[in-house]
């Protein structure tokens, strides 16, 4: 076990490390656990880069939230020329990166959506992430003993207990939900750390990991009803959530302490946690994997 636990913030984290000469790319870095990502980072001496759909709209929250020295670049993760030309932009800048802390996302939307014949959820929160990294690992931007952090949620559970099934991702069945479609998005991440640490990291310094935040009333909540936002802010907030220093903590944990990473797992409050047993399945993994690599040559 580690020394934190589901109270320690992002900043006690980090209490007395230095992390002069590393270097973060952050996603979903304009708001929430993102932009508290970046915050902590950067207050430890970190370089970071965050990553938000426009370069304008990450320098924006970085000045509005008083951080300094953070890097914004332009990400929009539901459209893959906007994600290589993202790459692109790290490769030409020469960065070589510590982690990418994936963190951005979206949640539980009403009504089916697809991008590219996929449904939204599933394609901005995993395509995309899975055609960054994979776009960073090819150009050599990771370095030698690099991490990438998925963030991903306990609410993976509301995905297909069986595992999230790559013949209906367009939902064509007529099984649409708004939580069953952000569960199997949240499976999409979990599975892909572990098959990028099976297929690509094993044998190397480089390490795969992912993990729940916990629950946090950030803007991720926007797509809900706004009944729902308010109940879940208002009356439930108080009481059972945690505040985004908090929120933060396991992924920053993740991709700074040299604590014990046991690469297989899958971690909550900064300490090993269960995911549901499908996500063991190599074959699950597998097929997600190539599934995705279809997409990403679309």
């Amino acid at each position: 076990m580690s020394p934190f636990s589901s109270r320690s913030s992002a900043s006690d984290v980090l209490r007395g490390v230095d992390l002069h000469g590393r270097t973060y790319l952050v996603t979903g870095a304009n708001s929430g656990l993102g932009l508290e990502t970046v915050r902590a980072l950067r207050a430890a001496g970190a370089s970071v880069i965050g990553a938000a759909r426009t370069a304008d709209k990450a320098r924006a929250a970085f000045n509005e939230a008083g951080v300094e020295g953070a890097t914004g670049i332009g990400l929009e993760l539901a459209d893959l020329a906007s994600v290589r030309a993202c790459v692109d932009e790290l490769a030409r800048e020469n960065v070589k990166l510590d982690a990418v802390l994936c963190n951005a996302g979206i949640m539980a939307l009403p009504k089916l959506e697809l991008v590219q014949g996929v449904e939204r959820q599933f394609f901005t929160n995993h395509v995309g992430h899975f055609t960054l990294v994979m776009g960073i690992l090819e150009r050599g931007l990771l370095k030698d003993d690099g991490r990438v952090v998925m963030t991903s949620s306990d609410a993976h559970a509301y995905g297909q207990k069986k595992g999230l099934d790559v013949s209906n991702l367009d939902y064509h069945q007529g099984n649409y939900g708004p939580w069953l479609a952000y569960g199997n998005s949240k499976q999409a991440n979990i599975l892909f750390a572990k098959a990028l640490q099976r297929r690509v990291f094993a044998g190397s310094n480089r390490r795969a990991v992912s993990l729940h935040p916990g629950v946090i009333a950030t803007n991720l909540q926007r797509s809900m009803p706004w009944i729902m936002q308010v109940i879940f802010s208002n009356i439930i907030g108080p009481f059972f959530l945690k505040n985004v220093g908090q929120g933060a903590a396991t992924q920053v944990f993740l991709a700074t302490r040299d604590y014990e990473m046991q690469a297989r797992g899958y971690w909550a409050d900064c300490n090993p946690a269960k995911c549901l047993s499908a996500m063991e399945s190599v074959e699950l993994q597998d097929a997600v994997w190539e599934a995705t690599e279809k997409l990403c040559k679309l």
